[in-house]
């Protein structure tokens, strides 16, 4: 399921227009970003929980030419599915 299908859906489940349901769904990715981007988890009770988690700085190997490369430090998003989800996915 694709961007486009996932609004669609919503549209339909919620019985809203497609525009009312992309903008449910922009504003849902922004406010998580804003929030990850913060620092702060992103947790829907039973779903999920979205966190940050800092990656160090490491030595890296370009695996066609064989020589080293530093590899800088980032933060990365993790998500934990909920004990709903994954009750329901199983």
């Amino acid at each position: 399921m694709n961007k486009s299908d996932l609004i669609d859906a919503m549209a339909a489940d919620a019985g809203i227009s497609k525009a009312a349901a992309k903008a449910a769904l922009e504003s849902l990715t922004e406010n998580v970003t804003k929030t990850l981007k913060k620092g702060d988890k992103v947790a829907l009770v039973g779903w999920g929980t979205w966190s940050i988690s800092k990656r160090a700085a490491r030595t890296g190997r370009n695996p066609q030419t064989g020589k080293s490369i530093q590899i800088a430090a980032k933060n990365v998003v993790k998500f934990k599915a909920g004990a709903g989800l994954s009750d329901a996915v199983n």
